[in-house]
């Protein structure tokens, strides 16, 4: 099995100290890049995050402050690897919720404009989970028929999510090699912002989806409460969340 690619695809996986996309920061991050002629190159990088890394998530990954020390920072290593991901589609595994938005802080808050809304985004774990319901490490059993080695090592779990993806192409005749079709299956919301905070509804209004305004046009609610943004912008929203909802209130002044 081949991928059926028009663009080079990037499957990557982040080890982080902890799961909170506002405030965590990476340590780890490897990405397998896969050409439409079948060719691959990988990268691993470890990256000192400036703060301390959590016991409970060294006992996950086994990165430790001492492992980090000397590593560059995300903002030093930033326009390298947007670099390697430019014109890449990008694939991962429940990366849609944690990994791509994660990503997309660390390009902001090092000042890297990388404008990641034009990719594919394909989540194994999404059509893992929509097919079986299963981790990665059973994913790569039952897919795969291997146990899956040094589970929870960005290495690791980037190759095996590759992995996993070819075999579900192979298994599931109505999983098309495409990705764009990948990308639709992959995805539970049409996000405006990727921590889906604002959706697009069936008419591709954009619409909160979360809070008392849950449901209701952006737009609509920026008009009848301003005070609103205000608070978002001054609350705990990812970076991402704040931009994309300054796009849309300039567009909606702009259009007066």
């Amino acid at each position: 099995m081949k991928l059926n690619l028009k663009n080079p695809i990037v499957f990557f996986d982040l080890e982080t100290t902890g799961v909170n996309i506002n405030t965590d920061r990476i340590v780890e991050i490897c990405y397998l890049k896969v050409h439409p002629n079948g060719n691959e190159e990988s990268k691993t990088l470890r990256i000192n995050p400036e703060m301390h890394i959590p016991e409970e998530s060294s006992a996950i990954h086994g990165i430790y402050d001492a492992d980090v020390a000397d590593c560059p920072t995300f903002r030093m290593v930033a326009k390298n690897i947007a670099r390697d991901i430019e014109g890449c589609d990008l694939a991962g595994f429940n990366s849609n919720r944690f990994d791509i938005p994660l990503l997309a802080e660390e390009f902001l808050r090092a000042d890297v404009d990388i404008d990641m809304t034009k990719r594919k985004f394909i989540d194994v774990q999404v059509i893992f989970h929509k097919m079986e319901q299963r981790t990665l490490s059973a994913a790569y059993k039952f897919y795969c028929g291997r146990t899956l080695e040094d589970a929870h090592t960005a290495e690791a779990d980037t190759r095996a999510t590759y992995e996993v993806l070819m075999s579900q192409l192979d298994r599931y005749p109505e999983l098309q090699n495409d990705m764009a079709f990948l990308a639709e299956i992959s995805s539970y919301n049409r996000n405006v912002d990727f921590a889906g905070r604002m959706v697009y509804d069936d008419k591709g209004v954009e619409v909160f989806n979360f809070g008392k305004y849950k449901g209701e046009s952006v737009s609509e609610v920026l008009k009848r409460d301003p005070g609103y943004y205000s608070w978002i912008l001054n609350s705990d929203f990812t970076l991402n969340t704040k931009a994309m909802l300054t796009k849309i209130r300039l567009r909606e002044l702009t259009a007066r």
